[in-house]
């Protein structure tokens, strides 16, 4: 039985190990040769179960795997790494993906706080649209797909400037009933990670979770400070600190639409990824938003600038109807 693979041991007759490159609680990825396509690395990630499982539910969990592994081999896009295959051995379930190479977003974001940097608006938003696009292609699988743990360091850019969204750790299929399982059975990273999440697998969460962590994490990007856990803030509404008191140099706007996303009730954030990306990049001006429970100061100014300009109006065209029965009469 296979528990720890090593540097040197092949598996599934084809996948030789070189060495562990991330590990967390409910498994390991590992960077392996493949033995048939020359040249080529990928990796393979071991999932390891809860030993406190029944043999029922860890029969149930291995099952979703099979499922859940078999759809994500079918994901086609240029943000995500390509599934390849996946194989059991023992008791052990292994998902082999694309290596992708390049620093992970948690890397690069210790390098600028360690200069006494931030990252750059600019290229955050570059990254946001990449990481949207993929998100969105999730979301709209069939069933739909949410990642449900997106975070920095599940984030790499490759030397060419792509980002992926590299870890499906705790992937979940959308069943129309509800009831599901996830692979990993996690509940994601505690700092980005919604309050509904919280609740376990059989709890209703949706898009809106991944909107919720995308936004963490972007926050967490641009001001080199973690977002505050959502229970602290459940209790304390008020304690999140914003974004342009941390980097005076991010724009309203930015700042607006992800304190949108990281709205403690999924109601009051954006429906979907893409409002999301729509409102971080000015495509759309949107409509009146709650933010933590209150309206938004900018949007609320933007409205009162709407009526009294729409109040004027009114006044003008009354003023231009009077004037005009006026030159009639005479």
């Amino acid at each position: 039985m296979i528990n720890y693979p090593v540097s040197g041991n092949v598996l599934h007759e084809r996948y030789r190990i070189k060495h562990m490159i991330g590990q967390g609680g409910f498994g390991s990825i590992y960077l392996a040769e493949d033995l048939r396509l020359e040249g080529r690395l990928c990796a393979v990630k071991q999932v390891r179960y809860d030993p406190a499982f029944p043999e029922e539910m860890l029969k149930e969990s291995r099952d979703q795997f099979l499922r859940e592994a078999t759809v994500l081999a079918r994901l086609d896009h240029p943000n995500l790494p390509k599934v390849s295959d996946f194989f059991s051995i023992d008791q052990n379930d292994f998902l082999v993906m694309d290596y992708v190479p390049g620093d992970d977003l948690r890397t690069m974001l210790a390098k600028a706080e360690s200069s006494g940097k931030f990252l750059k608006e600019e290229e955050v938003l570059d990254w946001a649209v990449q990481i949207g696009d993929a998100l969105s292609y999730l979301h709209h699988q069939d069933p739909p797909i949410l990642h449900r743990d997106i975070k920095p360091s599940n984030l790499k850019v490759t030397p060419s400037g792509l980002i992926k969204l590299v870890d499906f750790g705790l992937v979940k299929l959308l069943a129309p009933d509800e009831v599901t399982i996830t692979i990993m059975q996690g509940q994601g990273t505690a700092l980005y990670t919604p309050l509904e999440q919280y609740g376990g697998d059989s709890s209703h969460t949706d898009a809106r979770a991944d909107v919720y962590a995308f936004g963490c994490t972007l926050y967490h990007l641009l001001t080199n400070t973690p977002p505050m856990n959502v229970r602290d803030r459940f209790l304390k509404p008020e304690s999140l600190p914003s974004i342009r008191s941390i980097n005076p140099a991010i724009t309203p706007r930015v700042e607006e639409a992800i304190l949108w996303a990281m709205a403690l009730h999924p109601d009051d954030r954006p429906k979907d990824v893409t409002a999301f990306v729509k409102a971080l990049t000015g495509e759309t001006t949107g409509n009146l938003r709650r933010i933590g429970g209150s309206y938004s100061r900018s949007l609320q100014a933007q409205l009162g600038q709407t009526e009294t300009q729409l109040g004027l109006l009114a006044g003008g065209l009354v003023f231009l109807s009077l004037l005009f029965t006026l030159i009639h009469n005479l």
